[in-house]
């Protein structure tokens, strides 16, 4: 099967999901690599990788979908540790990112039945007005539905209604694996939303010109065959998305699940390692053949894992995320700074190249030398 696969992939042609459980399950996987670069440099023929300057911000944590993977949340609002902050408020976090550099400010926050959709309008407008030099990744698809909950609107009316005040991209979290086995097995009272619910919120943005990202959280209780179900649901999104001229994904982005003071570490004994991922980014790039752009998790794999995942695929390095909460509740602490973003993809061989959200190329930084003390040897793992 690998001689098939490899004149696929050197004829520009497309895997079938048969072909993509193979290649999880038993090709070599240094006999990924050089296929998943054939496909990254199809898409993106420089000899470059992307970043954006951004960072996270979580306007409350106070959530009712009770999912069993997240240290994040807090059910009950009433909690010492629970939060919702104003907009006033999350205007001036933005404001001190502003300060930072950041062009991309990501927005996240949990299911809280008490925000009024008008909240997230005035989040979405108050941004545009007094910031309008950052894009406001917002809301990702759990968001948006719950939105429509609270409001009684369609998906369509509420991403109008968002859009209309300056909303421009929208997150890919909430897929973590799209199996509704997955999503009813990790969220304990009820999933957070279902496949379709996911598809359809991303079909419906892409239908009014909105881009959005895809993600993929593995390495729980999914199945090998429920890995290859997800990337088969974001390649016939891009499908519809591309048959109808539509923007569609602007990027995958795979990371693997972090058990600390999770519910769901009684389930998962062992978290997934680099190997694991290599294998993830690899596979991502074959089979995503209509998605331009697979993105490195140097956050959420550490510095070197990302590294070596730019000779697995992937493109871009993510952002720096200055301010992040949701992995650090969950004992994974990881922070950066511009340079040492730079230094990475430097050391790994390639230009850096700053982007915006959209990833249109602001600047390229041909001649970046990097400390020596961010130098550490690139080390291929094998197996």
């Amino acid at each position: 099967m690998l001689s098939t696969i490899r004149r696929k992939v050197n004829a520009g042609e497309r895997i079938d999901q048969e072909e993509a459980l193979f290649l999880l399950n038993d090709a070599d996987l240094l006999d990924l690599a050089p296929m998943a670069q054939q496909w990254r440099y199809r898409h993106n023929p420089e000899r470059r990788v992307t970043f954006v300057v951004d960072t996270n911000l979580n306007y409350t944590n106070v959530c009712d979908a009770y999912c069993t993977f997240c240290a994040f949340y807090r059910a009950n609002p009433d909690h010492e540790d629970a939060y919702t902050y104003t907009v006033a408020q999350m205007m001036d976090q933005i404001g001190a990112a502003t300060s930072k550099g950041v062009t991309t400010v990501l927005m996240q926050g949990g299911l809280n039945s008490a925000l009024p959709l008008e909240y997230y309008v005035e989040m979405v407008s108050e941004t545009a007005r007094l910031y309008p030099e950052v894009t406001p990744h917002f809301f990702s698809a759990p968001e948006i539905m719950k939105m429509v909950e609270v409001s009684g609107k369609t998906i369509r009316e509420v991403l109008q209604a968002l859009k209309d005040v300056g909303y421009r991209s929208l997150p890919g979290g909430g897929s973590e694996i799209l199996s509704n086995r997955v999503k009813a097995e990790i969220s304990r009272f009820k999933p957070k939303g279902t496949v379709d619910d996911w598809t359809r919120v991303h079909e419906e943005a892409h239908a009014i010109g909105l881009r959005t990202t895809a993600t993929m959280m593995y390495g729980h209780i999914e199945t090998p065959e429920e890995i290859v179900e997800s990337l088969g649901h974001i390649r016939d999104v891009q499908d519809k998305a591309d048959a109808s001229g539509q923007p569609g994904f602007t990027a995958f982005i795979p990371w693997s699940y972090k058990r600390d003071n999770t519910g769901l570490a009684q389930k998962v004994k062992q978290e997934s390692g680099p190997n694991e991922y290599l294998r993830t980014i690899a596979l991502s790039r074959i089979f995503l053949d209509n998605v331009k752009h697979i993105q490195a998790s140097w956050f959420s794999e550490g510095r070197k894992t990302g590294q070596v995942a730019l000779h697995f695929g992937a493109d871009d390095f993510g952002g720096t995320l200055f301010d992040e909460n949701v992995m650090q509740a969950a004992g994974f602490y990881n922070r950066t700074t511009v340079n040492e973003v730079k230094n990475v993809i430097s050391d790994a061989g390639f230009a850096p190249a700053q982007r915006t959200t959209e990833y249109d190329v602001l600047e390229v930084f041909d001649n970046h030398k990097s400390d020596e003390s961010s130098k550490a040897p690139l080390t291929m793992v094998s197996g």
